[in-house]
Parts: C-alpha cells; structure tokens; sequence
C-alpha cells in the first residue's frame, strides 16, 4: 500500500468530517425556524431535517458536485493535488469549527471554495484555479440573501392576503402543520445543496490520484460512484442530527421573532432559492439564503423588529470567510511542502 494511497483514503475521511461538521454548523438553516416557534423540540426537528438530508440524494441531480470538482484544475493523475484537497479541506474545517464555537452561522460552502482556492494558489498560482466557477459562486454571495429576502417577504405578503380574515388563533393552528413541510423543504435544498460540495471535493480527489479519470460523472447507477453519494448523504444527515445550538439561537431567536406563519415563509422562500441554485449546479450558502428569507419576513411588520447589529455580524463573517479559509489551507499546503519532497 503506497503512502500517497493512505494520504487518499485519510483525505477521504477528512471530507466526510467535514460533511458531518458542515451537517451540525448548518443545521440551525434548517430547524432554527421549527424551533424557536415551538412547533417541534429540538430533538424532533434534528431527526426531522436529518431525514430530508439524506433523502434529498433522490430529488436533485449532482450539478453543485461538478461544479465543485472543477473550482482546480486537475485534468488527470497529478498526485501533488492530493495534498491540495487535503489542505483545502483543513482551511475550511478550521474556519467552519471557529465560527460554529463563536455562535456565527457562515457558510460552509464559501469556506471550502476559500480553502480550495487558497490550497490551489499556494501550489501553483493563479492559473491552478477554474476562476469561472470561483466567480459564479461569488456572484451569489449577494445574490443568495437577496433571492431569500425578496422570495421570504413575497410570501409573507401573499399569506397575510390570504389569510387576513382568519382569527390569530387559527392562523397559527394552520401554519404550525403547515411548518412541518416546509422545514422538510428546507432541509432537502439544504442536502440537495450542501452534500454535493463534499462529493465534489472526494472526486477531484480520485481523479487526483488517478483513481477516476477527469470524465468520471456522479450516478447513483453507477457502482463506482454511489458509496461517494450514499457516504456524503449519510455524513450530512449524522451532523444534522447531531444540532449546532449555538447557531440554532442565532439564527432563530436574534435576528427576530418569529411566529410559526414566519417561520412557515422564511423557510418557503429559502427552500425555493436553494432548489432553483441547485437546479443550476450553483453552489450557494445555504446560511446566507434562510438569513435572507427570515429578515424578509421580519421586514413585512416593521424593519425595527430586525436586530441588525446581529445581521451585521453574520454579514461581517460571510465576507471574511473566503479569505480566512484561503490563508490556513495556504499555510497547509506550504508546511506540507517543508515536510513531503517533491510536492
């Protein structure tokens, strides 16, 4: 057995903690909604979105997944890339573990396109990275919490119409059933979405190391690549149902308050942004689109009901994700070049 082998199947098993790690820093964009209105226990809702998680493999096909694979350009064995992946990946957990221990619901997917960038830069420069597929990324760092917010107050302008003459009592009977759907929306864009970076991430690792060749596809037909669904799947749906409550009452409680009818359209209207990204193999945050939906819906009564020194430092964390990530999968790659020869 080669190092360079073990080196693989370590990177492997990296990805998938950084899928489970992913699933449980992002699991208040799920469930923060269906629990600070009460309508489910925390325990409930993690088992709840955790299912969606993993079913969410048999809705959407791995468009984000390709997408993700080609942010380097690998375009066939290159053993060197291995240890790009790896330190890509360590960037992104670093920076995922921090702002999950300081309460701050970043994206996920912009830290492991910062640490994939950075790790790639570090190796070989500018021309190491697919920058098409870096910029239609960035282009939704905006765009995301935007389509949220516009999408969140639509539909809570619509269901105030609709439901204007209904007593409060009802309307909130109504939308507590009502939540349980769209949650169980929410979490399959938010699988759909999120699951598929990690795919990316483990097949530009085998076409790496020569396991894959650069035409390989995700199919859930094909035996080559189903454990690499099943196992990303599964990780996301485990880091789910293990919760991050320090970003569950971020999320959920801070930004504003919200009843079951709020949660209700926040996460309608983040769950339609994530499946139109995903439709499109955009890999969009996941945290910034429910963070748009719910400011939308708290903007419908009054823009005073927004906390927004808490929204400004969710904003702050977005911005500083990309580069942070970028900086430690750099100073990874280059401590792995002090140690490994001829990387």
């Amino acid at each position: 057995m080669s190092f360079l082998f073990i080196v693989i199947v370590f990177t492997v098993i990296m990805a998938l903690a950084f899928d489970v790690i992913n699933g449980f820093h992002d699991a208040a964009n799920s469930i923060a909604t269906v629990v600070s209105t009460r309508v489910l226990s925390p325990r409930q809702a993690v088992l709840w979105a955790a299912f969606f998680n993993f079913v969410a493999m048999f809705f959407f096909a791995p468009k984000v997944a390709d997408t993700i694979s080609k942010i380097v350009v690998i375009t066939g064995k290159e053993p060197a890339y291995v240890y790009v992946v790896l330190a890509g990946l360590i960037g992104a957990i670093v920076w995922d573990l921090l702002t999950w221990w300081w309460g701050l619901p970043t994206s996920s997917s912009h830290a492991i396109i910062g640490g994939f960038v950075g790790a790639g830069i570090a190796h070989k420069g500018f021309s190491a990275i697919h920058w098409k597929k870096v910029l239609v990324t960035a282009e939704y760092i905006p765009l995301a919490p935007l389509m949220g917010f516009v999408l969140g107050f639509l539909v809570m302008t619509l269901v105030f119409r609709l439901f204007k003459k209904w007593k409060p009592a009802s309307v909130d009977r109504f939308f507590r059933v009502g939540q349980l759907f769209s949650a169980a929306l929410y979490s399959l864009g938010h699988g759909g979405n999120d699951a598929q970076k990690t795919m990316g991430i483990i097949v530009a690792l085998l076409v790496a190391g020569g396991i894959f060749g650069p035409e390989v596809k995700l199919s859930l037909t094909d035996p080559r690549t189903l454990w690499i669904i099943l196992s990303c799947q599964a990780a996301m749906a485990v880091g789910t149902a293990c919760g991050g409550w320090r970003i569950v009452k971020t999320m959920g409680m801070k930004i504003t308050k919200l009843k079951p009818v709020g949660g209700f359209c926040a996460e309608s209207g983040g769950a339609a942004t994530l499946f139109l990204a995903t439709h499109f193999g955009v890999p969009v945050s996941t945290t910034h689109t429910i963070t748009g939906s719910i400011i939308g819906v708290g903007s419908t009564t009054s823009f005073s009901t927004i906390r927004w020194g808490v929204a400004r430092n969710i904003v702050w964390a977005w911005f500083l994700t990309i580069p942070a990530a970028a900086l430690v999968s750099m100073l990874c790659l280059w401590a792995f070049k002090l140690f490994i020869p001829g990387l």
